[in-house]
């Protein structure tokens, strides 16, 4: 039942998209189309989101600027169920985007390495799997950063050092093997941003051990 739902709201998204030029041309409003079709929402949380309207600034739960560009995306604790998908690598202003405590699975997509502008990344209490995109680290704006108690795996990637301007950062509760780094916030970050990763082996020993020891 939930499977012909979504094929029913993809179906009416696509078939409106073609019929509306407005909309079409509206990189945003196609962007979060095919986001809400990936998703199941029982409780019609995104009802709002209605496809004749060409601009998304509308919907609720989607924040806008004073120029009508999407910067803030408020989907917590909605008991919403589905995947990430590279669509929302192109809300090129987003700087919230606030998903925790549903049931999103899968990976979490490369693409949201392409949200220059985002200051807040809140992915926690989810189902994620998967590695942490190298992709994350080009988001020099980013401040906070929280995916704890997801089911990632692999290593934390070093890349992430260079976000400089990163304060707050969670990865506990997870399956991250390997070191934890040291350079950059890193050397910021308390033990609690990293506990309950049984394969995740502490402060990195640089020129000592590979920071994927352990993985």
């Amino acid at each position: 039942m939930a499977s012909s739902s979504l094929l029913i709201s993809l179906a009416s998204c696509l078939l409106f998209l073609a019929l509306s030029p407005a909309l079409a041309s509206n990189s945003e409003g196609e962007a979060l189309c095919a986001f809400k079709s990936r998703l199941s929402d029982p409780n019609n949380v995104l009802q709002s989101w209605d496809q004749s309207l060409v601009n998304p600034c509308t919907w609720f739960h989607v924040t806008c600027d004073s120029q009508n560009r999407v910067i803030r995306l408020d989907l917590g604790n909605s008991n919403i169920t589905g995947t990430l998908g590279p669509e929302l690598g192109r809300l090129q202003h987003l700087q919230y985007l606030e998903l925790y405590r549903n049931s999103f699975m899968g990976k979490i997509p490369e693409e949201l390495g392409n949200l220059k502008n985002l200051v807040s990344m809140d992915l926690y209490e989810n189902q994620l799997e998967g590695e942490i995109p190298k992709s994350l680290s080009k988001l020099k704006s980013l401040r906070f950063m929280r995916l704890n108690n997801n089911k990632v795996t692999g290593s934390i990637p070093r890349e992430l050092v260079t976000l400089s301007n990163l304060k707050v950062l969670d990865f506990s509760n997870n399956d991250l093997c390997g070191t934890i780094p040291v350079d950059g916030p890193f050397s910021t970050f308390p033990p609690e941003s990293f506990e309950n990763n049984k394969r995740l082996n502490g402060p990195e020993l640089l020129g000592l051990a590979s920071y994927e020891f352990g993985c």
